[in-house]
């Protein structure tokens, strides 16, 4: 799971400097769930799961299970720790960071409801996380996606990650040694 596709605006309209991130556990695993059932395709939010089409009922307990493997955080057996991305008090997407085999990194992916894109929040909660992912004592955050995917390049490019391309492929340092670029 990686960035999601840049998608319109819609129906809300945050400020991006209410965002907050708050760890993914069963008190907004439902309301993060419901963001993405109406608001996002199952293989943009989570891994692929033999189901049938859609939101069906065995995918929606596929991806609780999901998240639920995460709740101990960095230190549990994933070594992720997941985030519901909170808007103006509304749970409108994830974030995530992984630890890699390489000390002081981790891996960042990210998603948010067709509403909420286009609005500053995806750049506000990048920087949520290397906040929390200071805090945890990393020194480097990654990220992949694809060339295509507009939006999680200028996600990136706005919290000043160093982009390489290789073959249609997007590899993203941000180095949390340096000072980001201000929105």
């Amino acid at each position: 799971m990686g960035w999601t596709r840049a998608g319109g605006g819609g129906r809300l309209r945050h400020v991006a400097g209410t965002v907050r991130l708050e760890p993914v556990d069963e008190r907004n695993l439902e309301p993060l769930l419901s963001v993405a059932a109406a608001e996002a395709e199952p293989g943009d939010v989570m891994p692929p799961v033999e189901a049938p089409a859609g939101w069906s009922h065995a995918r929606r307990e596929a991806f609780r299970e999901f998240h639920r493997a995460s709740f101990a955080g960095l230190a549990g057996p994933t070594g992720t720790q997941m985030y519901a991305i909170l808007a103006g008090g509304e749970v409108v997407g994830m974030i995530r960071m992984s630890r890699r085999d390489e000390p002081g990194t981790v891996e960042t992916g990210m998603w948010l409801g067709r509403s909420a894109r286009g609005q500053g929040i995806g750049p506000a909660a990048l920087r949520e996380l290397l906040n929390e992912a200071a805090a945890a004592g990393m020194r480097l955050v990654v990220a992949e996606t694809t060339s295509r995917n507009h939006g999680a390049l200028s996600v990136l490019e706005k919290c000043g990650a160093k982009l390489r391309e290789d073959a249609g492929r997007v590899h993203a340092e941000i180095c949390l040694d340096s000072t980001l670029p201000a929105l």
